[in-house]
């Protein structure tokens, strides 16, 4: 499959708030939430308005121009926190496929595009993910290491190359 990437700009935001569906796990058995749900304070800001200080993201293409993922990190902060918070200078990421393209490396290809260029700004990268996700291990292969443990979730912290 050809596939190109390129950086998050603002011709990409409805396909950020349609992504953001996406990055939301859904345990297998459980009914989806509904799309109104990215809607949420605590979603939205998680994509609403990139292009802040601190946001990076690249979005993967295929060859007919349609976006099928993208990945991207935002500094949510105080009020704003999410739920991978770990300091005010360690972005959370955000990262989703659509379901048809998963389990082809693209998300590695996203997130390894991605690194090199968080490096530039950030120490250190943070999530939050259930451990029944699959893309779980595939945060492990990657170097995140778990640092905390919540109910439901863990939140993993990436430290980059400086």
């Amino acid at each position: 499959m050809n596939m190109t990437m390129h950086p998050i700009t603002n011709d990409d935001q409805p396909f950020l708030e349609e992504i953001c569906y996406h990055a939301i796990f859904v345990p297998e058995g459980s009914p989806p939430p509904p799309r109104e749900v990215v809607q949420d304070p605590d979603l939205r800001k998680y994509y609403a308005d990139f292009g802040r200080f601190g946001d990076i993201g690249v979005v993967a293409v295929r060859e007919i121009d349609q976006p099928v993922a993208a990945a991207w990190l935002r500094l949510l902060t105080g009020k704003q926190a999410g739920y991978g918070y770990v300091d005010d200078a360690t972005p959370e990421l955000t990262i989703a496929t659509l379901p048809e393209y998963r389990g082809k490396g693209i998300g590695t290809r996203l997130l390894e595009a991605l690194f090199a260029e968080a490096n530039k700004q950030f120490s250190a990268i943070s999530l939050s993910v259930w451990p029944a996700n699959p893309a779980y291990q595939l945060y492990q292969r990657l170097g995140f290491v778990v640092v905390k443990e919540n109910e439901n979730d863990v939140v993993m912290v990436k430290r980059l190359e400086s």
